[in-house]
Order: C-alpha cells, then sequence, then structure tokens
C-alpha cells in the first residue's frame, strides 16, 4: 500500500515513494563508482525514481528501467475496500505518479513493459491486506492493458510499443534478436490490435486468477504464439 492519503483512510501501514527513491538513488552513487557497470531498474513506479533514472542516463551511465502495466493503469485508490489484488511490490502510486510513468514511456526514458507475473493461491490472498503475499497474474493482460492505455492514448506507436515488449528486453539481457526471414526459427507472438474483451480471470490459462482487472474493457489481445515451430492459440 503506497503511504498517502488512502493508506491513512484504510488505516493501512503505507510504502512511502522515499523507499523506492532511496534504493535507486543509492545504486546509482555505486554505478558512478564503477561507471563501466549496467544498471537495470524493475517495476519503476514513482515520479521521483523516473527522475532518478533520467538524470542518470544524462550522466551517460548505463541505466534501464521497466514498468509494469498494473503501475501504468492503476492508483493506490484501487485498493477500495481491502482487495488485495492489488497489493503487489512496489505499491500502486498516485495518479501523478502513473501520468509521468506514461510519459516516461513515451520519451524513451523507460525502456521495458514487463509482465510482473506474481501468481498466488484463491487461499494466499483471501486473508487481511496486510498478510495477503505480494503480487498478481500479469501475463495474460499485458498486450490488452499495453493497448489500451499506450497506444489507444496515443503515448505510443505499434512499433514502439512492440520495442518496450519484446525489442528491448533481448538488447538489456543480451539475447540476440528474433528475426522474422526464411529459414529462422519461428517465435512469434500473434495479436489482434482490433478485438475489444472484457477480462474474466475464470477463463485465464494460468492455475492462478489474481487479477485487480476483473470487468475491465480492452483493446487489443494476444491470441496465441507460434514457439520453435509450433503454434499455440489461447482460444
Amino acid at each position: 500500500m503506497n503511504e498517502g492519503f488512502q493508506s491513512t483512510r484504510l488505516g493501512l501501514p503505507g510504502i512511502p515513494s522515499v523507499a523506492e527513491e532511496l534504493m535507486i538513488g543509492r545504486d546509482i552513487l555505486l554505478l558512478r563508482y564503477v561507471p563501466a557497470a549496467k544498471y537495470h531498474v524493475a517495476h519503476i513506479s514513482t515520479r521521483g525514481a523516473l527522475e532518478l533514472v533520467r538524470s542518470a542516463r544524462q550522466e551517460k551511465l548505463n541505466v534501464t528501467c521497466e514498468v509494469t502495466p498494473h503501475h501504468f493503469t492503476l492508483t493506490d485508490e484501487a485498493v477500495g475496500e481491502f482487495d488485495t489484488n492489488t497489493k503487489m511490490n512496489p505499491p500502486l502510486r498516485t495518479a501523478d505518479d502513473v501520468r509521468a510513468l506514461k510519459e516516461g514511456l513515451r520519451d524513451g526514458v523507460i525502456d521495458v513493459v514487463a509482465t510482473d507475473h506474481a501468481p498466488h493461491t484463491v487461499d494466499e490472498k483471501e486473508v487481511e491486506y496486510t498478510k495477503a503475499p505480494f503480487g498478481i497474474v500479469g501475463l495474460e493482460t499485458a498486450v490488452g492493458l499495453s493497448v489500451t492505455e499506450l497506444v489507444e492514448q496515443r503515448f505510443l506507436s505499434w512499433p514502439q510499443l512492440i520495442e518496450k515488449l519484446s525489442v528491448n528486453p533481448r538488447k538489456i539481457l543480451g539475447v540476440p534478436p528474433v528475426r522474422i526471414a526464411p529459414g529462422e526459427l519461428a517465435n512469434l507472438t500473434f495479436i489482434d490490435p482490433d478485438v475489444e474483451w472484457i477480462i474474466n480471470p475464470s477463463e485465464f490459462h494460468s492455475k492462478s486468477k489474481n487479477s485487480p482487472f476483473s470487468g475491465r474493457r480492452l483493446k487489443g489481445k494476444a491470441l496465441g504464439i507460434l514457439n520453435n515451430g509450433k503454434v499455440f492459440l489461447a482460444e
């Protein structure tokens, strides 16, 4: 739970923005000490953290970062009445942070959209908010949320979104890029950019259903994959 008005209203202990920003600031100081090193920030969630990365980039330090769909879609108001499916680490932040993350994707400071896929059983999540584990199912909604929140709202073009979801993660990890050419091994995702659908966790292929997006209408969906020459369809 983000430390702020909502945590105070609900009487929950909050995780302040400064907790995230202190760790990133510390790591950037270490990177200045060893400038040949590489530093990747996972699950960035605050405007302040984004500005630290931006400043480090301006110093030509080798810093990359990622954001999750839930952090650029939901605010801490989604916690509502102690919905444990909104509990993740870092927590959902403010509307100002959400806007900053979308702008960071648009201007290129944020390199990657990552799913942060963290399934949990119903029993694990159906407890008091403070006792529930962090994490939500993120894989099956990542494309739809990214299209709806980023492409449809004109923060990213389709080529830019593909870079964030597929191309840049490979670059950062040093994995050879996928080439679409005769004779190459086919590893592709089939996406319908125009289909509209409503999230129903009971239809997930994941063994867990812990999603805060149940009932949300999205545009764009991953329909299947071609992996090592084998086709796997979601429906």
